[in-house]
């Protein structure tokens, strides 16, 4: 169950408009495809675990915010043991995991981090 659904980006928002009415600079077209393709596959997640059978509650693009600054969670999810964060990535391409690490095949490509200690500093680690 989602307590909170996903919207659109307000930079996806204003990039689409300007898309429409003007011709984007080219870093600006890249960076608008790579949003909504992030979005796009950011919505493709919710609908995998709203089939999930486990009861859970669903917190997306949650945004936090500490002394230290804010920064956004892509989905929370509530169970009734333990709680999930997802970050969430739409690449595609060959990829393969070993040991710990997903590597790219053919490009030199920044995989999100594996390892809780690495994914955020505002979460101590058991």
């Amino acid at each position: 169950m989602s307590f909170k659904d996903r919207n659109e980006s307000d930079e996806i928002k204003i990039l689409r408009f300007l898309n429409s009415r003007m011709k984007l600079a080219e870093k600006d077209k890249i960076r608008f495809r790579n949003l909504v393709k992030g979005f796009e596959g950011e919505v493709m997640f919710d609908s995998l675990t709203e089939k999930l059978q486990c009861p859970s509650y669903n917190l997306n693009d949650l945004l936090l915010e500490t002394k230290n600054g804010k920064f956004q969670l892509d989905t929370v999810m509530i169970t009734q043991d333990p709680v999930y964060l997802f970050e969430v990535k739409n690449y595609d391409g060959d990829f393969y995991f070993e040991g710990d690490r997903f590597y790219a095949l053919k490009r030199n490509t920044k995989i999100p981090c594996t390892n809780s200690n690495e994914a955020n500093p505002y979460f101590a680690s058991c």
